[in-house]
Order: C-alpha cells, then sequence, then structure tokens
C-alpha cells in the first residue's frame, strides 16, 4: 500500500511540473524579436502574477478607435528589483511601451521597456529586457 501512494505522488508530482513547463513558454516560441513596436496607450489594468506580470492598455488605431493589447512582462519579482511598485501603473495613466510583436498577429507583446508620463523609464523584466533603471530614474 506503501508503494501504491508513493507512486501516486511520484505520478502527480511529474504531472504537475509537465503542466507549468508548458505554461512558462520562451520567448522565441510566440514572440518575434525582429520586429519591436512602440505604443502608446493607457492603463486598463496590470496584473502582478507569475510567471509573467501583464499589462493591459488601450492604443487608439489610425481611425481613432481603441485596441486593446497585452503586454507581457518579466515576474513580479524581477519588476520589484527594477523600481516597479503596485502604484507605478495605474487605471487611466498614459504610457509609451516597446515591445516584441506576437508571431502568431495578435494584440500581445512582450515588453522591453516602459516610459511613465513624469519621463521614468522602467526595464519590464523580460527574457528580452533591458537592464534595471539607473539610479535617477528608480523611485
Amino acid at each position: 500500500m506503501r508503494r501504491i501512494v508513493l507512486s501516486a505522488c511520484i505520478a502527480m508530482a511529474l504531472a504537475a511540473t509537465a503542466v507549468r513547463m508548458q505554461a512558462h513558454h520562451a520567448f522565441a516560441a510566440e514572440f518575434d524579436a525582429e520586429k519591436k513596436v512602440t505604443l502608446v496607450g493607457t492603463v486598463v489594468q496590470m496584473e502582478w502574477v507569475n510567471p509573467h506580470a501583464w499589462l493591459t492598455i488601450d492604443v487608439a488605431d489610425a481611425a481613432g478607435k481603441a485596441d486593446r493589447w497585452q503586454l507581457e512582462f518579466g515576474p513580479p519579482n524581477a519588476l520589484f528589483r527594477r523600481g516597479w511598485r503596485k502604484s507605478s501603473l495605474m487605471p487611466g495613466m498614459k504610457v509609451t511601451a516597446s515591445a516584441f510583436l506576437a508571431k502568431d498577429g495578435r494584440k500581445v507583446a512582450n515588453a522591453d521597456k516602459v516610459t511613465l508620463p513624469d519621463g521614468s523609464v522602467f526595464g519590464a523584466g523580460s527574457a528580452e529586457g533591458t537592464p534595471a533603471p539607473s539610479a535617477e530614474t528608480a523611485k
């Protein structure tokens, strides 16, 4: 009986690991390092979740209609080390983000850096991201 329980526990642990590995993808699998874009938009929300934080912004298209974009960041801890705080990106705030476009054409991108309304520039902590901000831009 003990072996059955132990075998079941090992099987469950392996299954959980496989699910986690599928959820955490490589940059090159989803994003194109050759297609960098600059997005100027209004913050809808910032989700501080692992393994990647997500910023949702509305970006006006040529006709003035809002296109909703999802920007993938690094993990919350990496953002914290770069000077980010939960109060850094509030709904309604205008931001400029440089990011790498998704390969499949969705309005999803991997953020590189974000410029806040006061001119502070922060790295997004992603795989292809920029280093931590200098002392002048950290708050």
